[in-house]
């Protein structure tokens, strides 16, 4: 399972290293140190707290989120696999993207919930690319 330091997590939920540390500090994400000392969080962790922090809306009101070439770099928070479809659930910042995709690609790009995933999206299609 991935982990993913203060930076990380704060890319990954639209925030301030500075917002994501306070956090920690206060209890809100549950980090534990590695060999180094850096404060890490578990990708399931991080991805329980997005969808959280999502539902509650308190993501930064003054962080501009925008799509660079329709890019949605995020973290994968469910994925509902069937005999031959699955679906995909990305929390990117305050945006939850869902992609239907076949189980096979799944099990190719190695998904797992907590993992960073980048969702891209072309018209009405969402494509999902492993970081």
């Amino acid at each position: 399972m991935p982990s993913y330091t203060i930076g990380q997590a704060a890319r990954l939920l639209g925030v301030s290293p500075d917002t994501a540390r306070r956090w920690a500090d206060a209890g809100r994400m549950a980090t534990h140190r590695d060999e180094g000392g850096r404060r890490l969080i578990d990708g399931t962790d991080l991805a329980a707290f997005s969808v959280e922090l999502a539902k509650a809306g308190t993501a930064d009101e003054d962080t501009s989120y925008t799509s660079v070439r329709n890019a949605f770099p995020g973290i994968v928070t469910a994925i509902k696999l069937g005999d031959v479809a699955a679906q995909v659930e990305i929390q990117a910042g305050p945006h939850r993207l869902v992609s239907l995709l076949t189980r096979e690609a799944v099990e190719e790009l190695g998904l797992e919930v907590g993992m960073e995933a980048t969702a891209r999206v072309k018209s009405t299609n969402v494509h999902i690319d492993r970081v």
